[in-house]
């Protein structure tokens, strides 16, 4: 048996989070054990997407969050570790600066990846592999500053998209109807070529809906029981979300707006089933370091 330890650094528009996972090989095969995960709700995206860069006070928790991020690897010893930075650093006039100042400061090297780069790092979660290969799937990642759909058709990529539509843009109103048009365009040609889609959600926010609904290990999210929470948490205040469905201070005014991607995403393309298997940019980055490992 071998294990080598991991981390997977993830810069989002919303939050940055360490995720720490031992991958175990044993008889030929390789098991993944989460560890830890840590998450700091900084919110890069408010600068970025109202005042196009990052702000000084925002650079100071990012690099002091990433410091702790490296004491974290040291105590968990960790073999290989990687950190990606997506929507809000791509586009940021100083994101290169600051991923310097990260990686001069805290001698964790920052890559700010594009959006195609982000949805092949979610592929290497081999999602494929639990999927039914004679069903056509929709992968979809809503994050903070964009959404990443993967397209699989017969257990095979056959298509990826980033649209500039996320939670932190919607709720400082900065997604325009040309933004929703290409989104709802792309759905729907593909609609037309691959019917009878079923979705795979990926994300905070929809993890936080298939938890309301008491839903685990692999059980589908119905677009009904989405309809519903979306109504719910739509009627309820923000601090209603907070007391009473006990959210995140920095989930509870995106969750709607996550919630809504996710409506119009599933009615353009025709989706009443939804799978949520809680993986994300972290478990690729992972799965994607072991790969290159174990190919060398």
């Amino acid at each position: 048996m071998e294990i080598t330890n991991y981390a997977g650094i993830d810069v989002g528009s919303n939050a940055i989070r360490l995720l720490l996972m031992s991958a175990i090989d044993y008889k030929g095969k390789t098991h993944f054990k989460k560890v830890s995960l840590v998450r700091v709700p900084i919110r890069l995206g408010q600068d970025v997407f109202t005042e196009g860069e990052i702000s000084k006070r925002n650079t100071i928790r990012l690099i002091s969050s990433m410091r702790a991020f490296k004491q974290l690897m040291i105590a968990h010893e960790v073999d290989f570790s990687r950190a990606c930075a997506t929507s809000a650093m791509r586009e940021a006039t100083n994101g290169k600066l600051v991923a310097e100042q990260v990686r001069n400061e805290t001698g964790i090297n920052l890559e700010v990846i594009s959006g195609q780069e982000e949805a092949d790092i979610i592929f290497s979660t081999h999602i494929e592999t639990i999927l039914d290969t004679n069903k056509n799937y929709l992968y979809i990642d809503v994050g903070g500053g964009s959404t990443e759909m993967t397209l699989f058709v017969k257990g095979e990529v056959a298509t990826m998209k980033s649209f500039n539509i996320g939670t932190i843009r919607l709720l400082n109103d900065l997604v325009t109807e040309e933004d929703w048009d290409e989104m709802k365009n792309w759905l729907k040609a593909h609609r037309v070529e691959f019917k009878d889609l079923e979705a795979i959600g990926s994300g905070g926010n929809i993890n936080r809906i298939y938890k309301m609904n008491q839903k685990m290990n692999w059980q589908p999210l119905y677009r009904d029981e989405l309809v519903e929470s979306a109504e719910r948490i739509n009627n309820m205040t923000y601090e209603e979300r907070l007391i009473l469905l006990n959210m995140n201070l920095d989930r509870a005014d995106v969750v709607q707006h996550a919630s809504n991607i996710f409506l119009k995403v599933t009615k353009w393309a025709k989706i009443r089933k939804i799978h949520v298997p809680k993986v994300g940019l972290a478990d690729g980055m992972i799965r994607q370091m072991h790969e290159e490992r174990n190919s060398k």
